[in-house]
């Protein structure tokens, strides 16, 4: 899908870098790394994480893309606007590409992440390059999920959690209906062990969907197995 890239690119790249952007009326914040000029790619953590849970892998897919890892809103040291629509959280991101002048990236969700990934190209395909969605949520109600009782954790926003947990239990049926019409190349990764069935590979026209032995953190619990998977998705030549 992408060029594999040339020593110099291996060589010359910079960062980590922690960075912040206002857009979409936010501020969110977000960690760079790799060369200025490889090819972009977004990586989009969980609910409840922040950018540090891609430590590992933002250095591995650096030497060979300029790597972003975002803080979504809501988490970390983003703004905590107290607003949490998902489709709003991937206008927060599409702003972000706009705001750094991007073309298409490779965008990376896990879970919470992975809904903001396929909003994300369902809305704005010319964003959207390829796609890989770790272990997102089914694209219909939950059932038997448990309830949300708070600690006293401050690393994200808990209106946050509140409202995306109604989000993810009864999703807008128009997003399962958006699935069918993304186009971007996509990779479904889903954990064997994970509560998720993974019907969104389903949905997506050619999407290719591959399980791993591993519970929802696919790319903590597997990292080897996780980068590996991604690696060969992004080497296959473009459709």
């Amino acid at each position: 899908m992408y060029p594999a890239g040339d020593v110099n690119v291996v060589r010359h790249r910079v960062g980590p870098v922690i960075r912040d952007a206002h857009v979409n009326g936010i501020k969110l914040v977000y960690r760079e790394e790799g060369h200025p000029s490889a090819p972009p790619l977004l990586l989009l953590h969980g609910r409840c994480a922040d950018h540090n849970d891609w430590n590992g892998i933002t250095q591995h897919f650096a030497a060979r893309h300029r790597v972003f890892a975002l803080d979504l809103r809501g988490h970390g040291a983003s703004d905590r606007p107290g607003e949490y629509p998902l489709p709003e959280m991937a206008e927060d991101v599409a702003a972000l590409l706009d705001h750094l002048g991007l073309g298409p990236a490779v965008v990376i969700g896990h879970s919470l992440g992975g809904v903001v990934s396929y909003l994300l190209a369902m809305s704005h395909p010319d964003r959207v390059g390829g796609l890989v969605l770790e272990d997102p949520p089914p694209a219909r109600p939950l059932t038997g999920r448990p309830p949300i009782v708070e600690d006293g954790s401050t690393r994200f926003d808990w209106r946050m959690v509140h409202d995306t947990e109604r989000q993810m239990v009864d999703p807008d049926p128009a997003w399962a209906a958006g699935l069918g019409r993304i186009t971007a190349p996509t990779l479904v990764l889903s954990g064997t062990r994970s509560p998720f069935e993974p019907d969104v590979a389903a949905r997506i026209p050619g999407a290719r969907l591959v399980r791993i032995e591993a519970g929802h953190l696919v790319h903590m619990d597997a990292r080897k197995e996780f980068l590996h998977a991604v690696d060969t998705f992004l080497a296959a030549p473009a459709p």
